[in-house]
């Protein structure tokens, strides 16, 4: 009699032994479960901060540039979306374009009459009223194919046509780079690029 009771209770706790090794596995697999989806969380969580401080980085930046401009626009002429500033120091082309890349612009390109005409008026008032200012604009990769600084075919264009025996543009392969002359009304020019002469650097407002 008791030794059947002693069998019946090694059967029972055979059978909680069993039980409980089944149930472990499961009890392991949801520890690492619940580890696993706190890991993800914390990740989408780094995930999102850092694109909360690059969103932060990037409209800091953008406001940085839009107080640039907005001193360079109080120096300078706003004509539309862009604004104009005057350097009255002679440089040659390269070098003129070069200190407006610099300052993030580039040598100022009318696009149309109104443009030209106003940037016209600012350098008279600003540099001299019988100056020439450097446009940036260039025939320099191809013969009498003229672009802007970007490599852009320019649309506008305000050529001193007015002599007939020598249209400009007419320096040839010599003549590359031209010029906005305020003495002859804002008529364009072309002139060779290592003449020194003033310039506008031009910055388009995001």
């Amino acid at each position: 009699m008791e030794f059947k009771g002693v069998c019946i209770l090694l059967g029972v706790l055979l059978l909680v032994n069993c039980s409980f090794q089944q149930q472990s596995p499961s009890k392991k697999k949801t520890v690492k479960k619940v580890l696993s989806e706190s890991d993800t969380a914390k990740d989408a969580a780094i995930e999102e901060l850092q694109k909360q401080i690059n969103d932060i980085v990037q409209e800091l930046n953008l406001l940085k540039e839009q107080q640039a401009l907005q001193t360079v626009c109080l120096k300078g002429m706003k004509i539309h979306d862009k604004c104009f500033l005057a350097d009255t120091v002679r440089k040659r082309y390269h070098t003129a374009s070069e200190d407006c890349n610099a300052m993030g612009g580039v040598l100022g390109t009318p696009t149309s009459s109104y443009e030209n005409d106003q940037l016209r008026d600012y350098i008279r008032q600003r540099i001299g009223p019988d100056e020439q200012i450097w446009l940036g604009v260039n025939d320099m990769v191809t013969e009498g194919s003229w672009m802007d600084q970007t490599g852009v075919s320019i649309t506008f264009k305000n050529w001193d046509t007015s002599n007939y025996r020598s249209p400009q543009p007419d320096g040839g392969k010599s003549h590359n780079c031209a010029v906005l002359s305020g003495a002859s009304n804002g008529k364009w020019f072309d002139e060779n690029c290592r003449e020194e002469k003033p310039s506008v650097c031009q910055f388009n407002i995001v």
